[in-house]
């Protein structure tokens, strides 16, 4: 029971914490206000159960299909240049930092977390290669999915929190050079992702 919950929280850090688009949009808004970081990564924790469950009752093997990575790659693609452009586009400037800021949409960040992992179709891979690895170690399949999922909880709470509690070591100049960076790399992923997707295809 032990071993099979160290190896899932293992593998839920593993899942977590790489820098990818999600740690980029979650650091990027903890600076700004902590809930709504947290929001994010509780979206993207959802992803990540509905695909555990649909592992669970056989049906991810539908996503298996070109034609769904496909159409999950290009729709992934599209959501990661619109958040760049929006991350971007709302980004403080020095000349205008607002003492009252904007009450936060947590329904609409929660569903930016949640879109933006579920249409990621690296997501789709990953919880395979976890389903095979449960599989050939002969683990308790509850235990190692308690565990991944705690360490997914534990990273979504604590890192947000880290960078929020140093954003008083933020100037409003490295805020607004940190937008610009995050907007650049989501971009890049968008690209990336787009790149990928027409080399896979056959014309």
């Amino acid at each position: 029971m032990i071993l099979s919950f160290f190896e899932g929280f293992l593998l839920g850090l593993g899942a977590a914490v790489p820098l990818g688009p999600i740690n980029i949009l979650i650091m990027n808004e903890a600076i700004k206000e902590y809930k709504s970081a947290v929001t994010i990564g509780l979206g993207a924790m959802s992803s990540d159960i509905i695909y555990l469950f649909l592992i669970m009752l056989g049906l991810v093997t539908f996503f298996k299909q070109p034609y769904i990575l496909n159409s999950l790659s290009f729709f992934g693609a599209i959501f990661l240049i619109y958040l760049a452009y929006s991350i971007f586009k709302s980004r403080s400037s020095k000349q205008k930092v607002s003492k009252a800021s904007k009450k936060s949409n947590y329904p609409k960040l929660y569903i930016k977390g949640l879109t933006l992992t579920f249409v990621n179709p690296y997501t789709i891979g990953f919880w395979l290669s976890v389903s095979g690895f449960v599989a050939s170690k002969e683990l308790e399949m509850f235990i190692t999915l308690f565990g991944m999922l705690s360490a997914i909880a534990l990273w979504i709470t604590i890192m947000p929190y880290l960078v929020h509690k140093s954003k008083h070591r933020i100037s409003p100049r490295v805020s607004y050079s940190i937008n610009i960076v995050s907007a650049v790399i989501l971009l890049g992923f968008g690209l990336v992702m787009f790149l990928n997707l027409f080399s896979q295809m056959q014309f």
